[in-house]
């Protein structure tokens, strides 16, 4: 980990600027976790917009660490959720020793010191994906509602690797409607689950703005196909997540594009915008 006294962090870039007040925050979070600064650290330095920063990447061994010695179930499921959505928002093209974009900071403080902030980083995320049982199961008798239960989905899915699970869970995180896109005519369909029976109906325009459209009915999925589904499935019947629970067979179904007609794999039109 990058020391606290280190004068990088000063050279570390946040979505504002300088991740020089990093260190402070996270000696504070480590001292007494306390919401209000875990918040102003993660959405004044670390995440914005769905980018994460050099400063990220040296931040999160230190959340890694609070999480895996933290005897307090809420405090490391937020550190599990945080962690998980900056893993998912990470580019995956970086590779070792570093992400090529950061070749300027290396000229500035040393390949070295990228080299050992970037391994860091992939050894923490490890870390903190080694906790997903755990934290699955007390979330599963936790008295929170589906929304937050789907963030531990969306973080579980990240550090498993199913990044475009992650970022349509992240993205669709209130299940109140999903947007996939037909490969064949490119045209968005909005799916939209009926609240009185549960059952998701595909439209070509958003029904919020178009209520007199034809609907078009989805065929719910009798099995799930892929290790994706598979386990995704698994995991929100592990951690209660009923919304998604009544969901999944539908968004892992087929229907009919409202536009053009041809029939759509809903889950790979659902990923593609994530592609």
């Amino acid at each position: 980990m990058l020391e606290w006294t280190s004068d990088t962090w000063g050279k570390l870039m946040g979505p504002y600027g300088s991740g020089e007040n990093v260190p402070m925050l996270l000696q504070q979070l480590m001292q007494e976790y306390n919401q209000e600064t875990a918040d102003e650290l993660f959405q004044e330095y670390l995440f914005h917009q769905n980018t994460i920063y050099t400063v990220t990447y040296a931040a999160v061994p230190y959340l890694a660490k609070m999480a895996r010695l933290t005897k307090d179930p809420e405090v490391q499921r937020d550190l599990f959720i945080t962690c998980g959505i900056i893993e998912a928002s990470r580019d995956k093209s970086d590779s070792t020793p570093y992400p090529t974009a950061w070749t300027e900071l290396a000229e500035d403080v040393g390949a070295s010191i990228c080299e050992d902030i970037y391994s860091g980083y992939i050894e923490a995320i490890r870390d903190v994906a080694s906790l997903s049982e755990e934290v699955v199961t007390h979330t599963a008798l936790a008295p929170i509602n589906d929304v937050e239960k789907r963030y531990i989905l969306i973080a579980d899915s990240a550090f498993r690797g199913s990044y475009k699970v992650a970022n349509m869970l992240l993205t669709f995180t209130a299940g109140d409607e999903y947007i996939a896109v037909c490969q064949e005519c490119n045209q968005e369909v909005y799916l939209w689950p009926n609240e009185e029976n549960g059952h998701i109906q595909a439209f070509a325009q958003d029904p919020v703005f178009e209520e007199e459209q034809q609907a078009q009915i989805v065929i719910p999925a009798s099995q799930y196909l892929d290790e994706d589904q598979a386990t995704l499935a698994d995991q929100v019947m592990a951690i209660g997540e009923q919304g998604l629970a009544r969901h999944l067979p539908y968004l892992t179904g087929e229907t009919n594009c409202p536009s053009c007609g041809v029939n759509i794999p809903i889950w790979q039109a659902l990923l593609s915008i994530f592609d």
